[in-house]
């Protein structure tokens, strides 16, 4: 009888060792190592290159094809997809548990098959009952909407031929497994096997598929990340479990841009597609009180108004509090130290604490200036201009250096019925000339304060 070898598997980066590690050292992570059964083939086949079957090619000489999409039927995720699915795309959708990806995608599910397409939903979490009652409370009904509750990957590919989808969802990669691995679902080796066998469908059936991914504790997506490359498209859902909004970014796109933004709000009917973002997340800015500002920010193509808070009260410890919430926590640290040293601002006893409102977070440099804002109106306590709003990254010495896509952040403005506008010294010359907003340049921090807040 032959010993039965076995490996032990990190179970975050694919890491192998003959023995339990208690310590990855690859990717360094604690407590990773699973014991998985060695696989060995017993045939082992002998491959000839067929020297006529490929040869160098001049890329002039490549004839391409056009790419085939097809619409989702929700905007905001066909703009993150780079203008809607395109055919033989393979697509990973991450997010935390309870954010809404079932939710999305049994959405586009019943959008797809509306519009006259086969859609394979499968599902190894829920039964198909489960399901059902999930799609009668989003009023979801069509006939080209299939369900397929199972998650051993020789029955689902065998079912395939008979249904000849067009797009497939798969809900989640980690509970499919493969009969020819001895190892357990969820595990490096099955992750692996199943999105190279749908990766593999994808590309020679030409069929769109969506696969869910677990995420870690972190927030990364759980398994190699071997997986994020495999795939075309990798998709992440942001935003607070218990916030109304939702957004989603495209980490990975190989038919778009990584900078677009869908934003969602989670409603009894499912994710809401919010065209206009900007109207809905500044309604409820207060009047007449200090810390709140509105900043102009862009996320890919799409230009936002959002409301930046800040609080600054005297500290009751030792060492002042700092606190943010959807921006960078030592960019904050940076721009109080320039408050302090080019503004003189004394807040070195003070507690800050920055927040946008609607949980989103932005990383775009351009929000500099709203942050320093809003704390020196808070530090002030007097309360800025409710028809202005800012925008500016702010440099070491205190400069306001100039931002992207000034144009569509003051159009925005005005569209929404802003009077002002602060903007960098430097971007003033391309917008001076346009009408119905009034345009302020600033060349420092020292100068912008001054400006909203009045000397």
């Amino acid at each position: 009888m032959a010993k039965i070898k076995t490996k032990y598997v990190c179970q975050e980066c694919g890491y192998e060792n003959p023995k339990w590690l208690g310590k990855c050292p690859e990717c360094l992570k604690w407590n990773s190592f699973v014991e998985e059964l060695e696989q060995k083939s017993i045939n082992k086949e002998v491959f000839i290159v067929d020297k006529s079957s490929s040869k160098p090619v001049s890329i002039n000489k490549i004839e391409t094809k056009t790419e085939e999409r097809f619409s989702s039927s929700i905007n905001e995720l066909d703009r993150v997809l780079g203008g809607g699915i395109v055919k033989g795309s393979l697509v990973l959708v991450g997010g935390d548990p309870g954010i809404g990806k079932s939710t999305l995608l049994i959405q586009v599910s019943s959008s797809v098959a509306n519009s006259g397409k086969k859609v394979l939903y499968i599902s190894g979490e829920e039964s198909e009952s489960q399901i059902k009652m999930r799609a009668q409370r989003l009023g979801i009904q069509s006939d080209s909407l299939y369900i397929f509750s199972e998650n051993n990957l020789s029955i689902i590919e065998s079912e395939l031929d008979s249904i000849s989808p067009d797009l497939i969802i798969v809900d989640s990669i980690q509970t499919v497994y493969s009969q020819e691995l001895n190892s357990a679902p969820g595990t490096v080796s099955q992750v692996k096997e199943a999105t190279s066998k749908f990766m593999k469908i994808s590309k020679k059936m030409g069929i769109s598929t969506f696969i869910v991914g677990h995420v870690t504790k972190e927030g990364s997506l759980a398994g190699p990340k071997l997986l994020e490359h495999m795939v075309d498209t990798v998709i992440h859902f942001e935003g607070e479990r218990y916030n109304t909004y939702r957004l989603i970014r495209a980490v990975k796109n190989r038919f778009g841009s990584t900078n677009e933004l869908g934003v969602f709000e989670m409603r009894e009917t499912g994710l809401v597609e919010l065209e206009n973002p900007s109207k809905v997340l500044i309604s409820e800015k207060p009047k007449e009180v200090s810390g709140s500002v509105i900043i102009s920010s862009v996320e890919g193509t799409r230009p936002m108004l959002l409301e930046m808070q800040a609080l600054v009260s005297p500290t009751s410890y030792g060492i002042p509090k700092r606190t943010s919430n959807g921006v960078d926590y030592n960019r904050v640290g940076m721009l109080l130290a320039v408050l302090e040293k080019r503004v003189g601002l004394q807040i070195q006893n003070q507690d800050v604490y920055i927040n946008i409102v609607g949980g989103i977070k932005i990383n775009e440099p351009s929000i500099d200036l709203g942050i320093a804002v809003s704390v020196a109106s808070s530090f002030k306590n007097k309360e800025v201009d409710e028809t202005i709003a800012v925008c500016g990254e702010i440099g070491l010495t205190g400069e306001v250096r100039a931002v992207s896509f000034i144009e569509k952040r003051i159009n925005e403005c005005k569209k929404l019925g802003f009077k002002k506008i602060v903007i960098p010294k430097n971007n003033y010359e391309a917008v001076k000339d346009i009408k119905g907003i009034k345009i302020l340049p600033v060349e420092n921090v020292a100068q912008a304060i001054n400006i909203v807040l009045g000397k």
